[in-house]
């Protein structure tokens, strides 16, 4: 059933994704299509964005690709992960946003952009949700086979890896960069006016303060979520998967939508001589800081994921356990059978 379900929303998230590419395309080219204020941004600072975001979302469909085929589960986990943690964290705080910013208009009656003065029309969004819901969907039907063992262990059954402690003394310092931004994202949600300039306050909409609360909330749990990976004597009986989720998306979302954006502005600047993209004061340090600490999570992370998929892979071996048999109603006995080495990356995990 799990493999019926990943297929279906791996083919689904591919077939999201062309209308997007089709739209990036057409926009690189000079079509304004969807597009209602085509003089909010510089037209160099408008083909870059799209060149980009064109090639991230090719990388998406390839990925929901992967996913649903046998030999998606003897890829390197490092393959994958990276293309899904960005998608993760430019995805989830679209959603959220607009979900959250829509539900804030309809139930106070304040002006939607959405529906009203939006830089691009409601149908485009559509798209973007679609694809968010199913390669999001297919990504965690995809963990869930591939280290579903690791997953579902509590925090203090995690193989002690050899550089836990050097984890620890940067990703400590990440959570709390990550804390601290969300607090104030938070602030700015509220309405608060620190560090921002009039010209910005100005435009603040229902979406915009509601964007803000989603970042500032996904940061406050990303960092609680390294907090429980690398502390786990905290919360010992927490299941893995409920930590990674809130460290994997916190992270994600001010890497992405933080650092990421900060970065390219940065790069419209040197495009555009003598216009201004970075934001200035605290917003642009704000930024930076969110690069950094993305960054730091995403080296910690490489290194976690490989020391821990090889201490899970080498259990049976070293404690003198065969695995066994696979049966009708696990991954091995399905039609992801030709992937079975892969598969049991994480099958004896639990039998500690």
């Amino acid at each position: 059933m799990d493999n019926r379900r990943l297929t279906l929303l791996g083919r689904l998230a591919i077939v999201a994704c062309f209308p997007y590419l089709t739209l990036k395309l057409l926009w690189v080219l000079g079509c304004d299509i969807g597009v209602l204020d085509t003089h909010r941004i510089g037209r160099a600072t408008w083909v870059t964005a799209n060149v980009l975001t064109f090639f991230l979302d090719a990388v998406a469909a390839v990925v929901a690709h992967t996913l649903t085929r046998p030999a998606g589960l003897r890829t390197p986990a490092w393959l994958l992960a990276f293309p899904l943690w960005m998608a993760s964290g430019l995805l989830i705080p679209l959603l959220t946003g607009l979900a959250g910013g829509s539900v804030t208009a309809l139930v106070t009656g304040a002006p939607n952009p959405l529906s009203t003065d939006g830089f691009l029309a409601p149908w485009v969004y559509g798209g973007f949700t679609v694809e968010a819901i199913t390669l999001l969907g297919a990504f965690g039907l995809y963990a869930h086979q591939r280290w579903g063992g690791l997953l579902r262990r509590p925090l203090d059954a995690l193989p002690d890896t050899g550089t836990r402690a050097l984890q620890r003394i940067f990703l400590l310092p990440a959570a709390l960069l990550l804390a601290a931004a969300g607090a104030v994202h938070l602030l700015w949600g509220a309405g608060s006016t620190l560090g921002v300039g009039a010209a910005e306050v100005a435009t603040r909409t229902v979406i915009s303060s509601a964007s803000e609360w989603a970042a500032g909330l996904l940061s406050l749990t990303g960092g609680a979520g390294l907090l429980l990976l690398v502390l786990p004597g905290l919360l010992p009986r927490l299941r893995v998967r409920t930590a990674l989720f809130l460290a994997w998306s916190g992270s994600a979302a001010a890497f992405a939508c933080g650092g990421c954006l900060w970065l390219g502005q940065a790069v419209a600047d040197g495009l555009s001589p003598g216009v201004s993209a970075v934001r200035e004061g605290l917003p642009g340090l704000l930024g930076a800081l969110e690069f950094c600490a993305g960054l730091v999570v995403l080296c910690a992370g490489s290194f976690a994921l490989g020391e821990l998929t090889a201490a899970t892979r080498s259990t049976p071996a070293s404690e003198g356990r065969h695995p066994a048999p696979p049966t009708a109603g696990t991954p091995e006995g399905s039609a992801f059978r030709a992937s079975r080495p892969a598969t049991r990356e994480c099958a004896n995990a639990d039998d500690r």
